[in-house]
């Protein structure tokens, strides 16, 4: 029986990239492990514990055996036919496929018939010698650095000086243990042995021996002063955080991405409190808050309100006795960084947005499309668009008494020729990230009405999912007009994304178009909204609504889904391709209710076959029904029921209240059923025939007013 033990694996390097750390290290343990997994050396249920630190990747294993167990294998030949000769004696064929397999004429009477289809065929049974841990460790090696997700690969020289090796980072050491045992494998240069190192500054000696796999991350702390494991070191760091931001009565930044990063970049953390000068607290928190965390990688402290203190946290790798001096440190590197956005932030303001808005002309947008300046002028155009068919909406759409649509036109017009200004400030020159949010800045030290202000600084939302959306209804139509500019144009020109390739972020887009119309409920059909759109670009494009309704189709659907709507009733749904955004929950939530009914599945799989019967007629569907054709007594019924329950139904349905149109709908059921109990609709008499499909063509318009029931039918 083979031994079982558990397995360690570490590939200690130089510095990896902080930003890609998590990853590797993630796809590093499951490459590895399923690859041992899939040789037969661990079970798959084998408990996997990832690793990784700035200097190391690896894996710790349970379960694993020395050697996999050896598996019956059964080979198909050749048919009989092929196999044998009239005499039943082996073929020259038959001879060659078993030397192929490595056997010969001794395993000819354990050759097995056995059908094959109409024929038979000659089988032969084998055992596969399983794998040895070393053989199979060192595949799962080659295998694992061959996949890793690596952003940018190093080429290096061994220390021989003449052969070069491709990976993220040097490699200087490989650690494989087996419980106690080396294993015998090697990868990028390296035998594998037992000795790695710990810190690089604070570690009890140059070198730490493992001795067992399972000793690993007990001896990396100790010796090492090392947490190896990347959730572990990022769920201390994170009560390091809150520990010293509680007694000051403030809370740290929530940013998962910086707390990611941080992690990445030391191997112990040791959390330190630091403060700058209150002075700086006039520039807008945003500013600073971008400039502590994307270069400094810091955790600004937040008020009980959100605000931004004077008070900020660092991360060490380092644990000094007296941590003066590096608190002393960081606290005169942040200030050049603080004065350089105060600086910013004070010339910026002695130009107006509007001053800016010329200068918009020389930035190139699109080769195709033009520049920023005349992107403005067709988002102030499409805006007035968005503006006049809320004006015109047959839904009423109600805007601020004080706000009515003259208003919010030159609203929406004023706050889309300047939301883009501030593009040109030195500010977002220096942080991308703050264009919008210090437009608005400027906008209210302008003086500018703050309806006006806030619409360009929310014009870009929502920027990500779960972001919130514009708060009024300026920047609402602002960035509606953005968003469709973006999408109408590039779809214009032909540049769609492609598999997982959306440079111009046109997923994000439309799901922002998808956001605003069906969260804030605007009565504006999405046919009429592209077609609005168009005129904006003369002749720069062509009509690309028919394409752009698709792509809005698919990732409404995809994003249905994801909130836990099934497939059937986002298909029964978006079957009908309803205009208005805004009606898809309401209608959801319908087919839902209907679905749990009774006679939901009897109606669905009735009007599954009413579809089938309908496609089929040639020619010109008939839709008035005679009453005296209805010669049947279920037809008779049916032409009742309907005639009773669709104005009921038709009535609710012009309310929106699709659920209750469908519980009346539903009482259709015994009519329906008895209908295709008893009646031909394809009589042979054809005006019979026309009139039952009449019939049933009433039927089906009325029942797929809010959604196409066939959908739900299993």
């Amino acid at each position: 029986m083979s031994t079982v033990n558990n397995l360690l694996v570490e590939l200690f390097v130089e510095e990896l990239p902080p930003k890609a750390l998590k990853k590797l290290g993630e796809a590093f343990a499951t490459a590895l492990s399923d690859s041992l997994k899939a040789q037969g050396l661990c079970e798959a249920a084998a408990a996997v514990t990832p690793f990784a630190s700035p200097r190391r990747l690896g894996v710790h294993v349970q379960g694993v055996a020395a050697k996999a167990a050896d598996k019956p294998v059964q080979h198909k030949l050749m048919p009989v036919a092929v196999a044998l000769t009239a005499e039943g004696q082996p073929t020259p064929a038959l001879l060659k496929k078993l030397g192929a397999l490595g056997l010969g004429a001794e395993v000819l009477p354990r050759l097995q018939r056995l059908p094959d289809g109409k024929a038979e065929a000659l089988f032969v049974d084998t055992v596969v010698q399983g794998v040895s841990l070393q053989d199979g460790l060192q595949k799962a090696l080659d295998e694992t650095l061959s996949k890793l997700p690596i952003p940018k690969v190093m080429s290096y020289q061994l220390a021989d000086g003449w052969t070069d090796v491709k990976f993220v980072r040097p490699a200087h050491a490989l650690v494989a243990l087996h419980g106690e045992s080396v294993v015998d494998v090697s990868v990028l240069g390296l035998l594998a042995g037992r000795r790695t190192k710990g810190h690089r500054f604070e570690a009890a000696a140059p070198h730490i021996d493992i001795q067992h796999a399972d000793s690993y991350a007990q001896q990396l702390q100790n010796e090492g002063a090392v947490l190896a494991s990347f959730d572990a070191r990022r769920a201390e760091l994170l009560r390091q955080l809150q520990a010293a931001a509680g007694p000051l009565g403030l809370t740290p930044i929530q940013d998962e991405a910086l707390l990611d990063e941080v992690t990445a970049l030391v191997e112990r953390p040791q959390v330190l409190h630091c403060q700058f000068a209150p002075e700086f607290l006039a520039v807008p928190q945003e500013c600073l808050i971008l400039t502590m965390k994307a270069n400094q990688k810091y955790f600004p402290l937040l008020d009980a309100q959100g605000k931004l203190t004077h008070h900020f946290l660092v991360v060490s790798n380092i644990a000094p006795a007296d941590a003066s001096a590096v608190v002393q440190g960081n606290e005169r590197v942040v200030r050049p960084r603080l004065a350089d956005a105060k600086f910013f932030f004070d010339q910026d303001r002695k130009k107006t947005l509007a001053e800016r808005v010329p200068g918009l002309d020389k930035v190139v947008y699109h080769g195709k499309l033009g520049s920023q300046g005349e992107r403005v002028q067709r988002v102030r155009a499409i805006a007035h668009a968005i503006v006049k068919l809320l004006r015109e909406a047959t839904v009423p759409y109600t805007v601020d008494a004080k706000d009515h649509f003259d208003v919010l036109d030159t609203k929406a017009q004023q706050a889309a020729l300047l939301a883009k200004a501030d593009l040109l400030t030195d500010m977002v020159g220096e942080f991308p990230e703050l264009q919008g949010i210090m437009g608005g800045y400027y906008a209210r030290h302008e003086g500018l009405r703050d309806g006006v202000a806030i619409a360009i600084e929310d014009h870009y939302k929502p920027r990500f999912a779960g972001d919130e959306l514009p708060r009024n209804h300026t920047g609402t139509v602002v960035a509606l007009a953005d968003k469709l500019e973006t999408l109408v144009g590039l779809f214009g020109i032909g540049q769609l994304p492609t598999g997982d390739k959306d440079p111009f972020a046109l997923r994000r887009h439309a799901l922002g178009v998808i956001r605003i119309l069906v969260e804030k409920n605007l009565p504006l059909p999405l046919p009429a909204l592209l077609q609005a759109v168009r005129p904006a670009f003369g002749e720069l494009i062509q009509d690309p609504s028919e394409a752009l309704l698709s792509f809005f189709h698919d990732r409404l659907a995809v994003t249905l889904r994801e909130q836990g709507y099934s497939a059937q009733e986002v298909d029964a749904v978006l079957a009908l391709s309803p205009a208005q955004l805004g009606d898809v929950p309401r209608r959801l939530q319908a087919v839902r209710s209907f679905a749990a009914l009774p006679e939901a599945a009897a109606l669905a799989a009735a009007n599954k076959r009413v579809s089938n019967i309908l496609k089929k007629i040639e020619g010109q569907r008939p839709t008035q029904v005679d009453a005296a054709l209805l010669q049947e007594s279920a037809e008779q019924a049916l032409a009742a029921a309907l005639a009773q329950l669709q104005p009921q139904a038709d009535t609710l349905f012009e309310q929106h209240d699709y659920a209750a149109a469908l519980t009346v709908l539903a009482a259709l059921r015994a009519p329906v059923d008895a209908f295709f109990e008893s009646v031909m609709v394809n009589a042979e008499d054809p005006a019979l025939r026309a009139n039952r499909q009449a019939l049933l063509g009433q039927l089906h318009g009325a029942m797929n007013r809010v959604a196409d029931l066939a959908r739900l039918a299993t």
